[in-house]
């Protein structure tokens, strides 16, 4: 089974796009894939606690699932960066759910 991490903005979005991030995860997950979804992570007390946090998901990851304007968030612009430093494909959500589990 392939792992992914899902990818996009959070910050300035009603309840921190949250549901956007669920509903990738459930799609992804009936998809047959394993899925390291930041909104399930606990509560951190800062945007750097909650990075850490996501770093340690994006190097454990086979791929990284982007959300619509993930590159208009500055924490999934280096998530992208991390995954791209370290050979690990990055694609459109909707492209994952259409190849299926690799």
């Amino acid at each position: 089974m392939s792992a992914l991490y899902v990818a996009g903005p959070m910050s300035g979005y009603p309840r921190c796009n949250y549901s956007a991030f669920n509903q990738a995860a459930a799609q992804l997950r009936a998809t047959g894939y394993h899925v390291e979804n930041p909104a399930e992570n606990p509560e951190q007390a800062d945007w750097a606690g909650y990075m850490r946090a996501a770093i340690a998901q994006v190097i454990r990851v086979d791929g990284i699932a982007t959300l619509p304007d993930w590159q208009q968030s500055r924490g999934a612009a280096l998530e992208v960066h991390i995954a791209h430093a370290l050979q690990v494909p990055v694609l459109p959500l909707e492209r994952w759910l259409r190849d299926g589990v690799r």
